[in-house]
């Protein structure tokens, strides 16, 4: 990898977290290229870059493979350092907010979102899903109680938004963009993403609609369509970079060994590599396939778990 490998995001439209770095490429005003997955399973393509990794979205740089949007959101702060995402003052205030609006606001928006508008979905999502978190695929009158049950959670959550912004400042830190707005956005921006059907719970909070559109015209940089067999090439004709010098816990396995990482939460699936590099914040796995050749695949370590491979 050169300090100028293009960026490539791998993801699909209505993919919030996808939405996440998408607003932070237009924060940077960055170019990087576009290749749209598949929302629900097979995902052959996404899979070979990442030995199993399903989720959107997954930046790649030339053989380097970045999963999860907190360690891409470093990633692009390390590759385009201004503006930053992380102004003075910043990082533990928006650490706190994203731990909040990526958990207890997320989860019932979800839930009411999709709820409303079930019939604009594609039609395998529900049950691939379900299948992800082992779950039975749920009905349409099981979907339709579960929004009525997040609702009143999500009103109450959009006015602590409103709170947050009643002091007039532009930013949900202070006067400055960070990445507690990408967090708290890409949240509300899925309430309204497939259909205006819940625009009138957002109509009664002024200062967050006002901090929204805000966030909207950031636009999402200078994306140019590339095709997922390019992509591949691109990897296959790469070689990861270097590692930097490891940080490990007492605990962790040496340089080397054969290791499984998987998410901590519902996602399960297990991609197993060679141990390359480690520290408090990151976790690094070789991985080789026909397909994509030699590349690493990076994972933030919190959020992660990593096991010996069976």
């Amino acid at each position: 990898m050169t300090g100028m490998a293009r960026l490539i995001l791998h993801h699909y439209d209505f993919s919030n977290y996808s939405e996440k770095i998408r607003v932070a490429m237009g924060y940077k005003s960055l170019d990087w290229a576009s290749v749209e997955m598949p929302p629900v399973l097979p995902k052959p393509d996404l899979v070979a870059l990442t030995g199993g990794y399903r989720r959107a979205p997954v930046l790649q740089i030339g053989a380097d493979i970045y999963c999860d949007t907190r360690l891409i959101l470093r990633q692009l702060e390390a590759t385009a350092p201004q503006p930053t995402l992380h102004p003075e003052g910043s990082t533990a205030i928006a650490n706190a907010v994203a731990a909040w609006a990526e958990g207890q606001l997320f989860g019932p928006l979800m839930l009411y979102a999709w709820g409303s508008n079930h019939d604009l979905m594609p039609p395998q999502l529900f049950e691939d899903r379900a299948r992800m978190r082992g779950l039975p695929t749920p009905g349409v009158a099981a979907v339709a109680k579960a929004a009525a049950r997040s609702a009143p959670l999500v009103r109450l959550q959009l006015s602590m938004i409103e709170q947050m912004l009643a002091d007039q400042r532009r930013w949900i830190c202070g006067d400055r963009f960070s990445a507690a707005d990408l967090a708290v956005y890409h949240a509300v921006w899925f309430l309204t993403d497939r259909s205006d059907r819940l625009a009138h719970e957002l109509a009664p909070f002024a200062a967050l609609c006002g901090w929204r559109q805000r966030v909207r015209e950031l636009g999402h940089g200078r994306p140019e369509a590339m095709p997922a067999s390019e992509a591949i090439e691109i990897a296959r004709s790469s070689e990861p970079a270097p590692p930097r010098p490891a940080k490990p816990q007492p605990e962790d396995p040496p340089r080397g060994s054969m290791v499984e990482v998987r998410a901590a939460d519902y996602a399960r699936d297990a991609i197993t590599g060679m141990l390359d590099f480690i520290d408090d914040d990151e976790i690094s796995i070789r991985i080789g396939n026909d397909r994509v050749g030699n590349v690493a695949v990076h994972f933030p370590r919190v959020g992660f778990e990593m096991r010996p491979a069976r």
